[in-house]
């Protein structure tokens, strides 16, 4: 009887860590770069049943393993890639492959899949409520609205033609002259051995104690977003199924308190 109890509570608290982990995946299903949560949960204290005599208890018989408890074991984070979104942002970017962003937070440098970009006060690139983005010579400044990025990162802007060699006292340039570009800076693109070791954070971030190492050929989609992982369909299913758990265990755990009621104040007076 008292193993119902353990089996039931313990069951009902892990499927509302559940909820938590999948509610926190269907809230984030529009964030850029976000990575989904898995929660697996396991058995703790497990024992062994045996089966002996009424009178004699020697040589008692294995029947089976049992466990009283059921509980949460860890939250895995899937990096699989999600789809694209074609947004023509000028400050959107997006990752192919494996590779993260790398951005200046007060705790330190932090990871990320999320390009979604702006430009702070000052003028340098930024991912909301969380830093400056980092380029392979430190953070960048975005001095002009009129730039470029290339596939491997480089940001720069091209000066435009104002003129030709007749009028030079304006400051311009023949248009068929060479000019070479701008270069602002280039985005800096990291990647780790063990994603295993990376702790998820808020805003879509990532921490490691690994050493990061340097992708010197990423890819990189600019004007477009890396969407989240998030399958709203199987969420909803896992969601559903939880919920049910949840309140089936409920409902018998209710049941097991009304007979144990009974057993003490009707049974026990007997």
């Amino acid at each position: 009887m008292y193993q119902g109890f353990y089996n039931l509570t313990s069951g009902m608290l892990t499927q509302s860590r559940n909820l938590n982990v999948i509610s926190n995946n269907m809230v984030n299903i529009q964030t850029p770069g976000y990575k989904r949560d898995k929660m697996v949960s396991t058995t703790f204290q497990e024992e062994m049943l045996y089966r002996t005599g009424r009178r004699y208890k020697d040589n008692p018989e294995p029947i089976a393993t049992t466990s009283k408890i059921r509980t949460a074991d860890r939250t895995y984070v899937s990096y699989e890639q999600g789809s694209y979104d074609m947004t023509e942002g000028t400050l959107d970017f997006a990752l192919t492959g494996n590779g993260f962003f790398c951005i200046d937070t007060p705790q330190g440098v932090r990871y990320t899949r999320n390009g979604s970009f702006s430009v702070d006060d000052e003028g340098y690139l930024v991912l909301n409520g969380a830093g400056r983005v980092l380029g392979k010579e430190g953070p960048i400044a975005i001095t002009s609205e009129d730039f470029g990025v290339s596939n491997q990162g480089v940001i720069s802007v091209r000066p435009k033609a104002v003129g030709t060699d007749e009028d030079d006292d304006e400051g311009g340039y023949d248009e068929d002259e060479t000019v070479e570009p701008e270069i602002l800076g280039t985005l800096r693109i990291v990647d780790f051995e063990d994603y295993e070791q990376l702790h998820k954070e808020d805003y879509g971030l990532f921490s490691t104690a690994q050493a990061p190492q340097e992708q010197e050929m990423p890819s990189i989609l600019w004007q477009s977003l890396e969407k989240s992982n998030v399958d709203m369909v199987e969420e909803m299913t896992a969601m559903m199924t939880s919920q049910r758990a949840l309140q089936s265990a409920a409902q018998v755990l209710k049941m097991y308190d009304q007979v144990m009621s009974k057993a003490v104040t009707d049974v026990g007076r007997l």
